[in-house]
């Protein structure tokens, strides 16, 4: 038998060995649910396939609820939905968007630091990752803890795989929701889609002057519709900001005084920035502080808004 013959041959049955030990072998792996409050989903190509597990994060951002500045009604609307969920009552999937740096996704870890001793946990998925959304549902269905399924800064193009994965997890399969699973989602964009002048010339004119949408533009509103809770951010005005930043300026233990003292500078610091946001202010104060000889605030590290 010629050398090439055997070679070829050789490698079809290491070929159908492997093929065989993929099915032997689980397609994720459980973590150990008692390390961490809060996981990624990651997945890697092996030699055996693709394998996906649940890693835990050791070390979850520290913010908390009261550091959340000026976004009182987002926040008594998440709140109220995440201890509803907690306490096992029915609860909405939520959709957060809105401007950048408002506190977004920040207010999702503070729910998690707020109810992790009762039992909740999180689970981030990258956008590219949705499409293993019924994998992660079923590796936790059976557990005792609540899990939200964190996207965040989400948004598509079109023909993704993700998006019509997501339509499917939040209301569209056979197969019930798990009743100890949630969807929070955040996006600067409210339907989750680029959204383009050319679709507005679909739009049909009712002989009662009733406009309905084309199907590409009700394509679109049928994911964002599918959040039973929508919360939307707005940017902040000059007087929220600079009380956005005393806040952060006083969690590094700086005092009245200095507090207005770096009024201007704060001011001063968002205009180079062209945004008057909390992540600019959490920056402007780390920046202040640091450079006026201030340590991190006791109980960890000062975190961003997102």
């Amino acid at each position: 038998m010629p050398a090439s013959a055997s070679l070829d041959r050789f490698v079809d049955r290491a070929t159908l060995l492997l093929d065989r030990l993929e099915s032997l072998l689980p397609a994720t792996r459980e973590p150990d649910w008692g390390s961490a409050i809060a996981f990624r989903w990651r997945r890697r190509q092996t030699a055996l396939g693709v394998q996906a597990q649940l890693q835990p994060v050791r070390q979850v951002a520290a913010i908390r609820l009261d550091d959340l500045q000026n976004i009182d009604d987002q926040k008594e609307a998440i709140v109220r939905n995440t201890r509803q969920f907690v306490e096992g009552l029915p609860a909405n999937n939520v959709l957060l968007t809105g401007s950048r740096g408002t506190g977004k996704s920040s207010l999702i870890k503070a729910c998690l630091n707020e109810w992790a001793p009762q039992g909740l946990r999180l689970i981030e998925v990258d956008k590219d990752d949705l499409v293993d959304l019924p994998d992660i549902v079923e590796l936790v269905s059976s557990r005792p803890e609540r899990f939200i399924v964190f996207c965040d800064d989400l948004s598509f193009e079109e023909g993704e795989p993700g998006y019509k994965a997501l339509k499917v997890a939040l209301d569209g399969s056979v197969a019930a929701q798990s009743e100890n699973v949630l969807i929070y989602a955040t996006s600067n964009r409210r339907h989750l889609m680029p959204e383009y002048m050319a679709e507005n010339l679909e739009a049909r004119h009712q002989p009662d002057g009733e406009i309905h949408p084309g199907e590409r533009v009700e394509e679109k509103i049928s994911l964002s519709e599918r959040f039973g809770l929508w919360v939307s951010f707005y940017p902040f005005r000059q007087d929220e900001y600079l009380a956005i930043v005393a806040h952060w300026l006083a969690s590094f233990g700086c005092g009245p005084d200095e507090i207005a003292e770096a009024r201007a500078d704060a001011l001063r610091f968002a205009l180079e920035r062209g945004s008057r946001s909390g992540r600019v202010a959490w920056q402007f104060a780390r920046d202040w502080a640091g450079r006026h000889g201030h340590s991190v605030r006791a109980g960890g590290a000062a975190t961003p808004l997102k």
